[in-house]
């Protein structure tokens, strides 16, 4: 797997670094965004946590993948930006579970 910076680009007010990048994964499967996270930190050569993946779409029938990452000045500040669901599926935060739903299914069987 192969990772190339297409553009950088600096955003001060967002406390971030923006990217476009490519990867070629001639031969493998499509990496998954954990693996594009970690190869991310290790060509900028910042922690794993501050790199947060927008995006990553590969084509039908290519072996390359094209992407929009974030790379933030700290994990606080990618608390502070991101969304929650976004937050989610790059692991720095866990899933919150449904409470009232759960809460509602023994009221409703103490009812019967």
């Amino acid at each position: 797997m192969k990772i190339e910076i297409e553009s950088k680009k600096e955003n001060v007010l967002q406390e971030r670094m923006e990217m476009y990048f490519r990867v070629d994964h001639q031969g493998e499967p499509t990496p998954s965004r954990d693996a594009i996270k970690s190869k991310l930190a290790e060509l900028l050569n910042v922690q794993k946590e501050r790199v947060v993946i927008a995006s990553a779409r590969t084509e039908f029938g290519k072996s390359e993948t094209r992407g929009y990452a974030k790379v933030y000045d700290s994990v606080d500040a990618a608390k502070k930006h991101e969304s929650k669901y976004v937050l989610v599926r790059n692991k720095l935060i866990q899933r919150e579970e449904k409470k009232k739903a759960e809460a509602a299914k023994p009221a409703a069987a103490a009812k019967k």
